[in-house]
């Protein structure tokens, strides 16, 4: 097990923070290609596809063949929407890390080195949602290299989001993860975080059966 520390974003961690987050992202494509497959919808549109081509053409071998480009385009809308968030959000917060991050009011960004690379970082900020906004904090842009899961990076940036929002007096630290990253959504309900929400980001979203949930960790014995 190798050894890594916790310190803050520098400017020279700039590439390393970029391609660690969209490798991150884009790894969950296959899983979130079969979880679309998985659901009851998709299974019944390819069934209702296959039956109507094989009707209207009079052979299988077409009906398999629709159901075939079908699951292609199904491919394609799922890398589509991911590639679309990982640009999104290296072109706003990932763009100018130290203006969103470590210049902004109650906000920072932390970064895990180890071997002298950077494997694993994390934000904090004030949350989107207005309603949080005084109250509680939100962990962003949480990842860890593949090659250094296992080693318990993840649960110490989690918890250095925790205790930055305690210190700050913070009553809670809320976070979003995607249906597809059940070992993200592990980690996070073990260190206290409750799903409180779910939702869909986008109409694609919904169309893929795309789900985000929302989570909340309360810290008690502090006011806002």
């Amino acid at each position: 097990m190798a050894s890594y520390r916790i310190r803050q974003y520098r400017d020279q961690d700039y590439d390393a923070v970029r391609t660690l987050f969209a490798r991150g992202i884009l790894e969950h494509v296959p899983a979130g290609y079969r979880y679309v497959l998985r659901s009851a919808r998709a299974k019944l549109e390819l069934l209702v596809l296959f039956v109507a081509v094989r009707a209207a053409a009079g052979y299988w071998v077409l009906g398999l063949g629709a159901v075939a480009l079908a699951l292609a385009a199904t491919w394609l809308l799922v890398r589509s929407f991911s590639t679309s968030y990982v640009h999104q959000a290296l072109s706003t917060d990932l763009h100018d890390i130290p203006a969103s991050y470590l210049r902004a009011p109650d906000s920072c960004f932390w970064v895990a080195e180890a071997e002298g690379a950077v494997v694993g970082m994390v934000a904090v900020a004030p949350p989107q949602d207005l309603a949080e906004r005084g109250v509680a904090l939100e962990l962003k842009r949480m990842s860890v290299s593949k090659d250094y899961r296992g080693q318990g990076i993840s649960k110490a940036l989690c918890g250095e989001v925790l205790r930055f929002a305690r210190a700050r007096g913070y009553r809670a630290v809320v976070l979003s993860t995607s249906m597809v990253q059940v070992a993200a959504q592990r980690l996070y309900e073990g260190q206290g975080f409750r799903k409180v929400g779910t939702f869909s980001p986008s109409l694609l979203g919904s169309l893929l059966c795309f789900q985000v949930f929302h989570y909340r960790c309360d810290l008690p014995g502090r006011a806002a």
